[in-house]
């Protein structure tokens, strides 16, 4: 039976011994190399070694570990939206799913320089296999999404995350990310999936569904990356989901994913936060809809929210046009962008393969659908 103890991130008092534990670690000593490049061997082993919780070693090693990353693979991090929440209240953060550790590191970053409360975030055990990987997340206050377990121990584990989730934002004052799906997004095409709202949904009580997550405060998230350093490494699943064949990942798939993800140039990168949702939950609850209309109403509520607030980049706007064999989007794009982007697709695309650029296009043109079609439903 899975227990809190199996998914929960390290309590504070446990965090130096297991800093100790690991601070010879091959992977951990690249780590902190790459973050203080300025410091030997032994000032490094005394600087973590102060660490005595989690956030203790989220600002003193991981903060600056980001920033190192958007240093030497980015033209930078901006933000929006965060100034108008409030410092001390906890939020259940809801966003697209681009990066594997990125998307939730580059939200705390938002949140430190904003003095909000940090996350607690979602990771699936399938990423977190190798105990340092393990280690490292639960450090980084990450708790544990089991996979592909049995119809029984599955209900089980999605009851055990929900409480947890409840328990850390209305006890514990932690907010929480999570992404609106399981997995990446692949083709860019941001959705909600209603069976992440129906877990969150299990720890409602006695409340009805919309005013529990009125309690909850869901704040959408949008991040945008204006160049996805792992765009190439998604092409074997889109073709495979172009033919209807089962996709089996390699075993070092997900690792190669992280690494690229962490080291590959993303020129520009956006994290916005929308609004706490309110109305849109009172409207949802008085529509006399059924529980699984409501959800479903609610998926499409964070989608507009996500949709909305995306920021679109020379690249989407690049490839709608591309795509379509248009010019609509001529004035948001220079000839030397999409130079670079027409390079960027030689380097990344088999030469010949329709298939492969169409998804390639697609992946970074569907923001842009969504937006058009967001802009459209509001008119």
């Amino acid at each position: 039976m899975i227990t809190k103890d199996d998914i929960r991130p390290y309590y504070d008092s446990e965090v130096n011994e297991v800093i100790l534990k690991y601070l010879e670690h091959p992977m951990f000593m690249a780590m902190l190399q790459f973050t203080f490049p300025e410091k030997s061997k032994k000032e490094l082993f005394e600087y973590v070694s102060s660490c005595a919780s989690i956030k203790d070693f989220q600002t003193k090693v991981v903060y600056k570990s980001i920033q190192m990353i958007l240093e030497r693979s980015s033209e930078g991090l901006t933000y929006s939206g965060f100034d108008k929440l409030s410092s001390g209240e906890s939020y259940l953060f809801i966003s697209n799913h681009r990066d594997i550790i990125l998307d939730t590191s580059f939200i705390n970053v938002a949140l430190y320089d904003h003095n909000l409360t940090m996350t607690a975030s979602a990771i699936g055990d399938n990423l977190v296999k190798k105990p340092f990987l393990m280690a490292l997340s639960r450090l980084n206050r990450s708790f544990i999404i089991k996979r592909d377990l049995p119809p029984r121990e599955m209900l089980e584990s999605s009851k055990l995350i929900s409480n947890y989730i409840r328990e850390s934002l209305q006890q514990e004052k932690r907010s929480i990310w999570i992404a609106q799906r399981e997995g990446r997004t692949k083709d860019g095409n941001d959705q909600t999936q209603q069976g992440l709202l129906k877990m969150l949904a299990l720890a409602k009580g006695e409340d009805e569904a919309m005013d529990y997550f009125k309690k909850l405060k869901i704040v959408p998230v949008s991040i945008s990356y204006e160049n996805d350093p792992t765009d190439m490494l998604k092409m074997p699943e889109l073709t495979a989901k172009h033919y209807d064949i089962e996709y089996v990942k390699s075993s070092n798939e997900d690792f190669n994913s992280i690494l690229k993800g962490i080291t590959g140039q993303k020129k520009r990168i956006h994290i916005a936060a929308g609004k706490v949702l309110t109305s849109e939950l009172d409207a949802i609850k008085d529509s006399g809809e059924g529980v699984n209309k409501q959800l479903q109403l609610l998926a499409s509520v964070i989608d507009t929210e996500v949709y909305r607030n995306y920021k679109l980049w020379p690249s989407n706007y690049l490839a709608y046009d591309m795509i379509n064999g248009s010019t609509e989007f001529k004035d948001f794009y220079s000839e030397k962008e999409k130079r670079q982007f027409k390079r960027r697709i030689k380097r990344r695309v088999a030469d010949k393969n329709a298939l492969e650029l169409k998804n390639f296009l697609e992946m970074y043109a569907n923001p842009v659908k969504n937006k058009l079609k967001e802009l459209k439903s509001a008119d």
